[in-house]
């Protein structure tokens, strides 16, 4: 791979006339606003406050009948079934709605389908099996919303409300309620709630129902923010917005954790109270959570989240630690045989499909995930089952990987996803037919387009000007993640002193540079060691800035995102 991987595309600075509209703000923020197209002095100002205020959830389609129904069924008595998904989002939105539902007085039961025996979304043998238990009431959380057909036959005996946050399907199943606030008619004014989001606005309209009916509340709607904040965050959505709002309150909650839980996956995690933010939850406690799916039994986890034994929290997270370190021996092992599958198959293909019956379809996805990081290709890697198999799919901005999928319909038994990320189960004999048509699509969508990502740069500053006063700067962005990435700086003609390899393999450079003072910096470039031997005496680097802690003393260090030989 060569030095500079990326094309870097950095902002042009804003003027004189724009920065003095903000007066109250330094440059360096205005500019990183300026940059995620906040130009408003009163949006900006709202965006760093992390208020959301339009947030009423009687203005998402089906709201009122989806509590309607389920006020009925708690007067009732009826058993209720929360039916999740088994990723960190499903597990979270599961635990706050059926906290949620017992709070009120609900007989209420959470179903979290297994991911290798069952699949993704409704599964009408699941819903049998609940309703010969007694369950005459099915409530979706993240799935179900491309679930038509299962939905038809489970309706003869159950009554089914549907709440998810995927893309919208040509038709929409024919359940009780279906909220989802990408359907079509949906007055809600922010369509990127997590499936957990969708969960709690469903959650803050019971409560506040209950609340304006007079009755007792045990469970303030605030309480459940932290799960919010984890499966959002988790589930990699955009922190815009109503999610940057409720990442920034439930992030609070989780710094001074009160499920024993939380506190013992931080323990676990090696995170003390304080240190929990959006990077923690994205890189440390969401994959032990999904681990649990992907390994095992998404149960595990929705036990984790909702006991209240230190003792057994404890044992659960210690588990889950387990089962993420397996997870990560095996996405390795996964991602080496997928890649070495495709460059012998086509290394020019402008969609890389890699299937074998030795991938495990928990993993298959992060595998996935791997191969269009490394390669920047819309990948999708498939568990080759006995009479079907399941595909996991991550692509590249260029491409809407869901979107190639409905135009292979007719081979799909069921799929569902986002533009960047999908998943899909096919019968073995129709996988060859998708994976012409699917690399069909991509050569035509992707015809002329260069495949390199591109790296978009926030501000360029010299690395002698950089100290703890710009990293308190840069803070005023978080939470961090999809939509509102860290900060990116660019820093040129810096003297490299040291290069080395680190991790298990030598995976990772580790560089030490210096600034124009002869300030030493550490830099660290996550998974290019092989960048070792090439990297010049003097560079221009695209950088996040870091803290490193060593021995209880805290430092900056460079997260390098590129770099390339200085000009002279």
């Amino acid at each position: 791979m060569s030095l500079q991987s990326k094309r870097w595309q950095i902002a042009t600075p804003v003027g004189e006339q724009h920065l003095a509209r903000f007066p109250d703000l330094p440059p360096l923020v205005v500019q990183l606003l300026h940059n995620r197209g906040i130009d408003d002095p009163g949006t900006a100002r709202a965006f760093l406050a992390g208020r959301f205020v339009d947030d009423n959830p009687f203005q998402m389609k089906g709201m009122y009948q989806g509590v309607e129904r389920l006020r009925q069924a708690i007067r009732q008595g009826e058993l209720v079934a929360v039916y999740g998904d088994f990723d960190a989002d499903g597990v979270t939105a599961t635990a706050l709605l059926v906290e949620t539902l017992s709070a009120l007085g609900a007989q209420v039961r959470p179903y979290i389908p297994h991911r290798v025996d069952e699949g993704y979304g409704l599964n009408l043998d699941a819903l049998r099996t609940l309703w010969r238990q007694g369950v005459r009431l099915v409530v979706t959380v993240d799935c179900g919303i491309r679930s038509v057909e299962e939905v038809k036959q489970a309706s003869r005996g159950l009554d089914l409300i549907v709440t998810d946050h995927h893309s919208i399907g040509p038709e929409l199943p024919p359940a009780a309620a279906t909220i989802n606030p990408k359907q079509p008619g949906c007055r809600y004014p922010f369509k990127d709630l997590a499936g957990v989001g969708v969960a709690f606005k469903l959650a803050q309209a019971l409560l506040r129902v209950q609340d304006k009916m007079g009755g007792v509340g045990e469970l303030p709607e605030d309480a459940l923010l932290d799960l919010v904040a984890l499966g959002t965050v988790a589930d990699v959505m955009p922190l815009l917005g109503e999610n940057r709002s409720l990442v920034q309150q439930g992030l609070a909650q989780l710094n001074e954790p009160s499920r024993p839980g939380f506190e013992a996956l931080m323990a676990d995690a090696s995170l003390r109270r304080g240190e929990v933010d959006a990077t923690a939850i994205a890189f440390r406690l969401g994959p032990r959570l999904n681990a649990a799916g992907r390994i095992h039994t998404a149960m595990l986890a929705y036990r984790l989240l909702t006991s209240r034994d230190a003792l057994e929290a404890r044992e659960l997270a210690v588990e889950l630690g387990r089962l993420n370190q397996r997870r990560q021996e095996l996405t390795e092992q996964i991602t080496a045989s997928a890649e070495a599958q495709v460059l012998a198959d086509d290394p020019n293909a402008r969609l890389y499909l890699a299937a074998s019956p030795d991938f495990l379809s928990g993993v298959v996805g992060l595998a996935a995930s791997r191969l269009t990081e490394a390669h920047y290709r819309p990948t999708v890697v498939v568990e080759v089952g006995q009479e079907e198999s399941r595909g996991s799919c991550r692509s590249i901005p260029e491409f809407n990987i869901t979107a190639a999928l409905e135009e292979c319909g007719d081979l799909l038994i069921r799929f569902g996803g986002h533009a960047a990320a999908a998943g899909f189960t096919v019968a073995n004999d129709k996988l060859d037919a998708l994976r012409r048509r699917l690399q069909a699509i991509a050569a035509e969508k992707l015809d002329g387009v260069e495949l390199r990502p591109t790296l978009e740069i926030d501000a360029e500053i010299p690395l002698e000007e950089v100290d703890w006063a710009t990293r308190a700067l840069l803070d005023q962005i978080e939470p961090c993640g999809m939509d509102n990435p860290q900060p990116v700086l660019l820093s040129r003609d810096v003297e490299v002193r040291q290069r080395r390899t680190i991790g298990g393999e030598g995976q990772h450079l580790k560089l030490t540079v210096r600034d124009g003072r002869g300030v030493a910096w550490e830099a660290i470039y996550f998974r290019r060691g092989d960048l070792a031997s090439e990297v010049p005496s003097r560079v221009d680097v695209a950088y996040t800035l870091g803290v490193n802690e060593w021995n209880h003393e805290k430092r900056l260090q460079l997260v390098v995102e590129d770099l390339r030989e200085a000009a002279h």
